[in-house]
């Protein structure tokens, strides 16, 4: 074996290991995008509580309580979830105590604890957040609505008597939700 093939088999080894260094150190330097985005790793920010919800506690959930009820289906995964997500924060704000407004999250069970809580503190959303867990989604999706296909985000608004009065498959349109809000809440109570 000549010199150059030696250095050359011994030094394949060497360059790897200072290619997969560097790439950790141009991984590390990234900015965060997704679900984790802006959030500090040892943050004292205080993450929202997720409740895993399973077929049947869905069901009770999607029964308003006197006053209209907002549902907003959604996954940290999703895009158009994420993008929609600062218009619903807003929508909680402007009828907080108008109306009742809840999330459920279509991730993985494992991210009830990390990437949910996470983006919800992000957005600094202060609606009850839920988790769905469940074997068979397509059963729940038809349950819900007969409209909804499985796309997300989906929102649907039940008036005070549990009727569906708006519902979308893809990201909420302010301008049509926020009229029907406001006359809902505008009825007087009997």
């Amino acid at each position: 074996m000549t010199l150059f093939q030696l250095l050359r088999t011994r030094a394949l080894p060497i360059g790897w290991v200072v290619v997969l260094f560097l790439s950790s150190i141009v991984q590390a330097q990234k900015p965060s995008t997704g679900a984790n985005a802006g959030v500090p790793p040892r943050s004292n920010i205080k993450l929202p509580e997720v409740k895993l919800v399973d077929e049947t506690a869905i069901k009770s959930l999607l029964l308003p309580k006197g006053k209209p009820l907002l549902v907003n289906f959604w996954a940290t995964w999703c895009d158009p979830c994420r993008d929609e997500f600062p218009d619903l924060v807003k929508l909680n704000n402007e009828f907080k105590d108008k109306i009742d407004f809840i999330t459920i999250s279509l991730d993985d069970p494992e991210e009830i604890a990390t990437s949910v809580p996470k983006f919800l503190a992000l957005m600094k959303a202060e609606m009850p957040a839920y988790l769905l867990k469940t074997a068979d989604e397509r059963t729940v999706i038809s349950s819900i609505s007969k409209a909804w296909q499985g796309g997300m985000p989906f929102t649907i608004l039940y008036d005070k008597d549990g009727n569906a009065v708006y519902q979308r498959e893809g990201i909420v349109n302010l301008a049509i939700v926020r009229p029907k809000i406001s006359t809902l809440v505008s009825v007087p109570k009997q």
